[in-house]
């Protein structure tokens, strides 16, 4: 049975049809979204049509795209060694008196059905936050993919999506965003450009790709992009978004993560 139905006359070209989804998927199972080739209407518009959970095998199978939370675990990366912040746990570095990957995690947890952290130290306050936790199989700080690998063997969703313990401004849209776009393409790996360049940790990622992966790590080369580019890789564009990608690097960038913090407080004070 049809749970809810609403049309939105945006055009695509002029606009995103998941901003729309992700405020209507924190309330229902699943979201399907039909672009204009599907529906055949004669200018394009985008429709949405909000199904319960149940449906989701059967609208699969015709080949409708489905957006739903319940498919797609969150992975922070917390992992590294954080070498350009002398080696600080960059996670647990205070704003405002806030552990740093609280912000992530709270910009998170609406849009995914569960959260990953991984970390490889600090262990025992990582799990005061109160999610699972999963450390590199690999040894010696292998960097973000060893990370995801050793994510994809923990879940039992069918995508992850990964991003940095260090970046508190995280859109709140960005995972129904990647879907939309990945979904659009076919693709296997969806990534945000931010305009200026690739936002690589921050991915969407099929599970069904942890094998390719693992065999890239046997090999020397660590670069995440080399290894995207394997498979069939869609760019998602976020140059509207910029600020979301703001991570800490250096005490300078932690100035300005605080100063966007603290704007946006007052900006939900008024």
């Amino acid at each position: 049975m049809l749970h809810a139905g609403i049309v939105c006359p945006f055009r695509l070209r002029d606009a995103h049809p998941c901003l729309v989804l992700a405020e209507i998927q924190r309330n229902t199972d699943v979201c399907i979204y039909l672009g204009q080739k599907q529906i055949g209407l004669p200018m394009p518009f985008a429709i949405i049509f909000v199904f319960r959970g149940r449906f989701h095998g059967i609208l699969k199978s015709k080949g409708q795209v489905a957006v739903s939370k319940d498919r797609v675990t969150g992975v922070i990366l917390a992992g590294g060694r954080a070498r350009r912040m002398g080696g600080e746990d960059k996670g647990l570095v205070q704003i405002h008196n806030q552990a740093m990957i609280s912000y992530v995690i709270d910009a998170l947890h609406p849009q995914v059905a569960e959260i990953v952290l991984n970390i490889n130290r600090n262990e025992s306050t990582y799990r005061r936050f109160g999610y699972p936790i999963v450390a590199d199989e690999l040894a010696g700080f292998q960097g973000p993919l060893a990370g995801m690998a050793a994510a994809m063997a923990r879940v039992s969703t069918e995508y992850i999506f990964t991003c940095p313990c260090d970046g508190p401004l995280l859109a709140r849209d960005i995972v129904a965003r990647l879907f939309a776009a990945m979904a659009g393409e076919g693709g296997d790996i969806c990534v945000p450009h931010d305009g200026d360049r690739l936002q690589s940790v921050c991915a969407l990622i099929d599970c069904r790709l942890r094998e390719s992966l693992l065999e890239y790590l046997t090999g020397k080369d660590r670069k995440i992009e080399h290894w995207y580019r394997q498979h069939k890789l869609v760019l998602a564009d976020f140059s509207d978004e910029q600020r979301c990608f703001l991570n800490a690097n250096s005490p300078r960038d932690l100035e300005a993560i605080s100063t966007h913090l603290e704007g946006s407080r007052q900006h939900e004070g008024h």
